[in-house]
């Protein structure tokens, strides 16, 4: 197959080329040149900006997919998908869970509600709100340009190598530093996340069956707590780390961000409107046949592949004051 990645050098892009070449097909990037240029010496690359409407180096080639993990704004794709419609059979589009507008209880799955905004046109993303929105629109801008053809992913938490993101990295360099470690309760919080090598063999055996439809894709098979996360990225350290415990309101009342300051904690309790985040229903991927390796084996993946991020999560002082209070 010849495949087309939209990106292909930040993070799920790397894990898409290197499953298509792992899996045979041909492989051509279309980016900027910016971004790990090195990379991929023996892959061809298309240079060009999707931002400023340079698209030159698509037109009178074609290509039996492409797989589109850079747009942010529905522009791009309207643009590239207008572009590749006559080019290609099939178009993947890298969406989130983040477009459902309620994700106040478990179990969200791809009919939920999802983000609106009131002016289309804006392209400024200034919430999390908006960024949902506007993945929504890049969705219906795929359909529209290629209707039948479409394939949107809602990835959830994507971990693993070349993870610049700090969420998931945070956690196991944190626990792997040792010490005493400030863990968020509740204990039992959801937590979802996938591979981002499980994620991209997936989206591309769905385009070798060209597979459509809207599917939330996130992890793991059977439900996951933030407890048993972190007690397994503490046994994969093999360290003398402990995990505190700490009270959702302490924290709170302390000023200590949910996700940000302490990534991939939802303070539930507090902030009601996201406790079903990570607890989207994926049983529809699931019967399109999405697998996930063992939770440990990401860890380690993760640990040796994806380097610490700086500024992401508690810092160090931080963390003391408040295990201190």
């Amino acid at each position: 197959m010849r495949v087309l990645v939209l990106g292909g050098t930040l993070f799920l892009g790397r894990h898409l080329v290197e499953a298509a070449l792992g899996r045979g097909h041909e492989v051509t990037l279309f980016n900027r040149g910016r971004t790990g240029p090195e990379l991929y010496p023996d892959v061809e690359t298309l240079q060009g900006d999707r931002d400023a409407g340079e698209l030159e180096a698509l037109r009178g080639r074609s290509w039996d997919a492409v797989v589109d993990t850079s747009a942010r704004v529905p522009r791009w794709v309207r643009d590239a998908a207008g572009v590749l419609a006559g080019a290609v059979e099939h178009y993947t589009f890298v969406s989130s869970i983040s477009v459902y507008a309620n994700t106040s209880r478990p179990g969200t799955d791809e009919n939920g509600p999802v983000h609106k905004l009131a002016d289309e046109t804006v392209e400024e993303i200034t919430t999390a709100q908006v960024y949902g929105a506007l993945k929504v629109l890049c969705e219906q801008a795929a359909e529209e340009a290629m209707p039948g053809r479409v394939l949107s992913v809602r990835a959830g938490l994507i971990v693993g190598p070349y993870d610049p993101s700090g969420r998931f990295t945070y956690w196991v360099h944190r626990i792997a530093r040792g010490g005493d470690v400030l863990a968020p309760e509740p204990r039992d919080q959801p937590v979802q996340l996938v591979h981002g090598r499980d994620l991209a063999d997936w989206m591309l055996e769905m385009a070798e069956r060209r597979e459509t439809g809207v599917l939330n894709a996130t992890g793991p098979e059977r439900p996951l707590t933030m407890e048993a996360l972190l007690e397994a990225i503490r046994e994969e350290s093999g360290n003398d780390a402990t995990l505190s415990w700490t009270d959702e309101r302490f924290l709170v009342e302390r000023g200590v961000e949910q996700w940000s300051d302490l990534p991939l904690w939802l303070a539930p309790a507090t902030h009601p409107e996201t406790a079903g985040f990570m607890a989207v229903d994926v049983r529809k991927s699931l019967a399109a046949g999405l697998r996930f390796r063992p939770l440990a084996k990401t860890i380690r993946d993760t640990l040796t592949g994806a380097e610490p991020t700086p500024g992401a999560g508690l810092d160090p002082a931080r963390e003391r004051e408040l295990l201190q209070a």
